[in-house]
């Protein structure tokens, strides 16, 4: 009986590198069930932002807007805390992939070196877009009326995934560069305070005069400002701009650093 011939690849003892998009499926689908599996970090991702929203609607809210319309306020910054808490747990995720050695195992398949960054951050997106519905929801049952018709309503939705995209990158190449998860998870809480020092809670004409400069240039605001236009009619002038413009800015550096951080970590294994 006659053998085939091996293809000249495996005559030399090279095996094939993976094409398409197999590799990216693959672990998409890891990154989603390591996710079910951790059910409370995506249940704290959705509590912790729903908690904020109830304090400062229930709390602070009657200092701040005696009218009640308060809610209708702090709900786009609400949205962006909700995406970075989710974000958040990818850094822990990709730190703790490289300190328990299954990186050193992929790297010796034929796989892009990108395929694991790639499905942490489509699992976070799809976390996060869960995650945001709720809390969504949430401000709907308590008082929260937005104006935004379909088309605006669409544009929220483009821009919030794009954000979430945007510190997703960002987060998983924070995990690529510290050497634990404990400090992982440090480093991304600290992110997690931008959105306190924009237009997310107070206009930024309240704060002091020399932390105003920073509020509006920090690239949180406007992303909130885009969407309360949105959701409210408020006027946008160039915050959309400035917004996607930021978002691409933060992926394309977040993605080129976290490229160059996996080349470099397992150059010197």
């Amino acid at each position: 009986m006659s053998t085939l011939p091996l293809p000249p690849s495996a005559a030399r003892g090279i095996r094939p590198r993976i094409t398409g998009l197999v590799a990216e499926r693959v672990f998409v689908r890891r990154s989603l069930t390591q996710s079910l599996r951790d059910g409370e970090s995506l249940t704290m991702a959705i509590v912790l932002p729903v908690m904020l929203m109830l304090l400062f609607t229930f709390v602070f809210g009657g200092a701040l807007s005696p009218d009640g319309a308060y809610v209708d306020y702090v709900v786009p910054g609400i949205i962006l805390l909700c995406a970075g808490f989710g974000a958040a747990s990818t850094a822990v995720y990709v730190s703790r992939d490289m300190t328990t050695g299954i990186i050193d195992r992929f790297r010796t398949m034929p796989l892009r070196s990108g395929a694991v960054l790639t499905g942490h951050v489509v699992a976070s997106l799809v976390r996060n877009v869960v995650a945001t519905t709720v809390v969504i929801g949430v401000a709907l049952l308590l008082g929260f009326r937005p104006t935004a018709g379909l088309a605006a309503w669409i544009g929220v939705a483009l821009l919030v995934a794009l954000y979430i995209l945007a510190i997703t990158y960002l987060f998983a190449t924070i995990g690529l560069a510290v050497r634990t998860p404990e400090a992982a998870n440090g480093y991304g809480f600290v992110l997690l305070f931008l959105p306190y020092l924009s237009s997310a809670f107070v206009p930024v004409e309240t704060m002091p005069v020399w932390l105003q400069w920073f509020a509006e240039n920090q690239p949180v605001t406007p992303i909130i400002e885009t969407l309360r236009g949105l959701l409210m009619g408020t006027p946008l002038g160039t915050q959309p701009i400035w917004a996607i413009g930021w978002c691409v800015a933060i992926v394309a550096l977040a993605a080129a650093w976290g490229a160059w951080l996996y080349r470099r970590r397992g150059a010197r294994r």
